[in-house]
């Protein structure tokens, strides 16, 4: 039986397209595993991330009412130290039968202005404690911010790659997709990963 050329150049060209077909259908599995994993892992970064801004704000807050009460303890200071100052003047032309009731009075104000310059002092060591904490919990944020921002371009692409079929865009959309998860990681272990320049220009 003589083979017809017709036959062969359809029997290739069904060969082609099924060879087309499973390349398509392992693009595909690649695409929606990749889209599946990094929609997990942004979502476990989402939680942890919104966790660390709730710690900004209850820093910011404590930060802001230790430097009130700072400036409370120093005005307390300072009223008690003009009353032991006026006390003092005063005590210059009254009888000395009072003078040791003066004394008495000087020394309870000067004792009360040592007593808040102590306090004040905790207070701004605490408001800086707490600029502290506010920025080192700043800078994770940082971190997953630019992690979110990377992936949701690794996923853009990958949406682009599903409709075009092509590899190459594939491996092209795995750069973002491996800066997002370094950075998200490094949100999650608190590494010292943080592109100063970058987020200034983002800032």
């Amino acid at each position: 039986m003589d083979l017809d050329p017709k036959d062969l150049v359809d029997q290739a060209a069904e060969a082609a397209e099924a060879a087309q077909e499973a390349r398509t259908a392992r693009l595909n599995a690649a695409v929606a595993i990749t889209v599946a994993v990094l929609a997990t892992f942004m979502g476990i970064c989402k939680v942890k991330d919104d966790n660390i801004v709730q710690g900004m704000q209850q820093a910011q807050a404590d930060k802001l009412d230790y430097w009130a009460y700072f400036q409370a303890r120093t005005i307390r200071a300072d009223v008690a130290e003009q009353s032991a100052t006026q006390l003092e003047l005063a005590k210059g032309g009254a009888p000395a039968a009072q003078a040791a009731d003066y004394d008495k009075a000087i020394a309870a104000y000067r004792a009360k202005t040592a007593d808040q310059l102590k306090k004040r002092d905790e207070l701004k060591a605490q408001a800086e404690a707490a600029q502290t904490t506010y920025e080192t919990l700043n800078r994770r944020d940082d971190q997953f911010d630019l992690s979110d921002a990377l992936l949701a371009i690794a996923i853009a692409l990958l949406a682009v790659t599903a409709l075009t079929r092509l590899w190459p865009l594939y491996f092209v959309a795995l750069l973002p997709t491996f800066f997002g998860v370094l950075m998200g990681v490094a949100g999650l272990g608190d590494l010292p990963i943080h592109p100063n320049m970058l987020f200034r220009l983002l800032s």
